[in-house]
This record gives structure tokens, sequence and C-alpha cells, in this order.
């Protein structure tokens, strides 16, 4: 063919190869995904800051780095990305020609028409290389490619996604421990109180300050705050064996220091909305999915197209091996053709209108993961504010139901202005009030770690 008419084809080919195929941009993300009453334009964020400096208490970074290292889940990711790797480079390598090789002895038995009574033995001796390679037209390859590359970066943050979320359930279990440590603790110390004032019931019944009743009472309060200290310490085991599950190891008990010793972190930037696609790894995955949606659309368009193939063959062959490495016994040729399936029962179309349709799929799911995001650290912000806006008043509730408790009993014990009902009730709103505190805590606590969690981390 004129090389003219041949760059001619190759420059039609190519500007119909652009269009096929499309190039991708990412979504606008949804206007509704911001921090609801939360505006601001601080780019500053602590999802850019390690867990080292989140976290800071020691024992808890040790059981942090222990859950990197060996968490099963974190394994598991880790095998998926190198899948993933495996099928990238198997996308890289179908640019490259498919060559074989191959060697073969074959032998025949001539006959001759009959009446010549003649047969004749003959070996073939066969040695060749053959190579086939697809022109990449309409962008298949590329697509795939790309498909590939998208794949591989949904499961890198689908793992940091993993790890994360490991990281915010080490700190959030561990936190819990701490607090039922000090409810256990504030029950035994109650139980200890109950005990004395069984003991002083007695002693003013027997002075005829107080009846029977009142040293009953005060009985069965004693024996409340004993029955409610073996299903804290259940809690406690059974957490232990849920944090020991995530560092994977069998159950058992956790090292661990007090929640008096703990400091919330003084720095909780948000950042702002935008930055979830950065930091957040569910959003980047979500966006991955996406755009490997997206190119598996293009590679369905390009179904419809014609592909170009060009083989090649080249070796010896010869009847006498002694001609094998010959200029008689070489041989060699080169094909190119176009195909074209030109009736396939509606394969193509149906393929298309698949990948179409999970292309929307993904972009909804997109869509829907940043509106969750901006859901969830909106939830952190406003339960981090009101476990800290009931620090105040519960300080002075404490405080009063401390005198509260303080004033009934020395009324009881040297006048007749009150009676034990009062010293029970005062006592059990003390420790509900006292319970309460240790809860405030860990909600501070724990909305601090979904706050982290919800602005993600990819470090």
């Amino acid at each position: 063919m004129n090389n003219k008419y041949t760059w001619l084809m190759a420059l039609v080919l190519l500007t119909a190869a652009c269009k096929v195929t499309e190039r991708y941009q990412r979504p606008e993300l949804p206007a509704a995904a911001q921090y609801r009453d939360h505006a601001g334009t601080d780019t500053n964020t602590i999802a850019a800051k390690p867990w080292q400096e989140f976290f800071t208490d020691t024992l808890l970074q040790q059981l942090i780095a222990r859950g990197i290292r060996e968490n099963l889940d974190l394994k598991m990711a880790m095998q998926r990305i190198v899948a993933a790797q495996a099928a990238l480079k198997q996308s890289k390598l179908a640019f490259l020609p498919d060559v074989n090789a191959n060697a073969s002895v074959k032998q025949s038995r001539l006959a001759f028409p009959q009446g010549y009574g003649l047969v004749n033995n003959a070996t073939q001796y066969d040695v060749g290389v053959t190579a086939s390679w697809e022109a990449d037209i309409w962008g298949k390859l590329r697509s795939s490619k790309r498909a590939a590359q998208a794949a591989l970066l949904n499961t890198v943050a689908a793992q940091q996604a993993i790890q994360s979320s490991l990281v915010a359930d080490i700190a959030s279990t561990y936190y819990t421990l701490l607090a039922l440590d000090q409810q256990l603790l504030v029950l035994q110390q109650t139980l200890d109180n109950r005990k004395e004032d069984v003991n002083s019931m007695r002693d003013l019944k027997a002075s005829g300050v107080v009846n029977g009743a009142a040293v009953v009472q005060s009985e069965a309060n004693q024996y409340a705050a004993a029955v409610a200290i073996p299903d804290v310490k259940r809690q406690i085991r059974e957490t232990e064996n849920a944090l020991s599950i995530l560092l994977a190891l069998p159950p058992g008990p956790v090292v661990r220091s007090v929640m008096s010793a703990q400091q919330l972190p003084q720095d909780l930037s948000t950042g702002v909305p935008a930055q979830l696609l950065q930091y957040r790894p569910d959003v980047k995955a979500a966006e991955y999915a996406f755009r490997q949606a997206f190119e598996n659309t293009n590679i369905a368009r390009t179904a419809f197209y014609p592909s170009l193939s060009i083989t090649a063959a080249g070796g010896f062959s010869s009847f006498d091996f002694s001609q094998w490495f010959t200029n008689s016994g070489l041989f060699g040729n080169i094909i190119g053709g176009l195909t074209q399936p030109v009736f396939n029962k509606g394969l193509n179309k149906a393929r298309l209108a698949t990948a179409t349709a999970r292309q929307q799929e993904a972009l909804y799911n997109f869509s829907k993961t940043m509106l969750t995001a901006g859901k969830e650290v909106s939830d952190a912000l406003y339960s981090l504010a009101s476990a800290s806006e009931k620090k105040e008043s519960r300080e002075k509730q404490l405080a009063s139901l401390e005198k509260a408790v303080d004033f009934t009993k020395e009324l009881l014990r040297y006048s007749s202005a009150t009676n034990y009902t009062d010293v029970l009730t005062s006592e059990q709103n003390l420790l509900s009030a006292q319970m309460g505190r240790i809860n405030d805590q860990l909600q501070q606590w724990l909305a601090v770690i979904a706050l982290y969690r919800s602005l993600g981390n990819h470090d």
C-alpha cells in the first residue's frame, strides 16, 4: 500500500480512537457533604497527624503498633494488594506481543498408488516461533491498564481504611477498659463505705437512734453494690478478650494505664470537607472504584469496533535433519487482519449496558460515602461538645451529692430530722453521678476517637 494512504488510515483510526474512550474527570462533590454547624476555611487537620502524636499513652501506642503488625484483617488486606499488583502487571504486559516457541518431530508413512508397490517413510523436523500482537487502536488496552491501576489504588485505600479503623477500634476498646476499671474501683470503694454504714446502723440501733428497718435497709444497700461488681468484672474480661482478637492474640489480660492519667488532645482541627478526599481512605476507595467502573465502560465501548492483530511465524522445517538449519529449510510469514463481530446476539450491547449501570452505581456509592463521611464528622464534633458541656454541671452535681450524703448521715446520727431512707437515696444518687462522670469521660474519648476515625488518616 502507498505510504501516503497508510499514514492517512493511521490518522483516521487515531482520531476515531479519541472519540471511542472518554477521559476520566472527578465528579463534583455532593454539596451536602459538609460539617453541620461547623463552617470554616482552616485547612489544618488532625488527619495529617500520625497516630503516635494523636494517642500519647505509651501503653496504648504499644498495643496499636502490635495491632498494625499482626492484625489478621490487615494481613488479608495486604494479600489483596499483592493480587491487585499482579493484575496491574498483567495489564501492562498486554501491550507486548504474545510469543510462543514450538519444536516437533513428525513421522509419516507415504504409500504410492496401487500397482507401484512402493511405500516410503518420511520424518519431518519442525522448530519455530510464533508471535501475535494486537494494536491498541481504540484504547482498550490503555483503559484496561487504567482500570487495573484504579483497582490497585482501591485495594491500597481499603487497606488504609482497615488500618485507620483498627487504630480507632484499639483505642476505643482501650479507653472502654479504663472506664470499666474506674467503675470497678468506684463500686469497690462504695461497697467498703456501705459495709461501714451497716456497722454504723447497728451501733445506732443499739443506741436506740434507729430501728431494725434501717439496719436491714443498709444491708440491702451493701448487697446492691456487691451485686454490681461481678457484672463489671465480666465486662472487663470480655473487653480484654475483644482487644486481644484485634491484636491477633489469644484471649488474655491487657496491660494498661488508668483513666485519671489520660489527657485529651488539645488540637482537634477538622480542616475543610474537601480534605476528606485526601485523607479519608474509604472515600478514596469509593472514588477509585468509580474510576475502575468508568474505565470498564470505556473497554465495553471499544468492543463495537474492529480489532487489528498482526501474527508472525518463522522457523525451520525439513525432512532431512541435516538440512534443518539451512536456507532451504527456513520459512517465515506475517499476517495482519481486522476482526469485527457481525452478529453476537447483542452481547456487546449487553456488556455496555452492564458497565454503564455499574459505573452509575459506583458514582452513587461515591456520593453516599462522601455524605456519610460528612455526617460522621458532624456527629463526632457534636458528641465531643455535648460531653464537654456536661463536665462543669457534673462536677457541681457530685460536690452537692457528697455534701448531701455527709449531711444526711450527720442528721441521722445526731437528730430525728431525717431517717435512713434519706441516707439511702443520697448514696444511690451519689453512686449514679460517679458512674455518670466516668461515662462522660469515656464519651469524650470516644468522641475524640470517632473524630479521628471520621476525618481519616493515611500514616
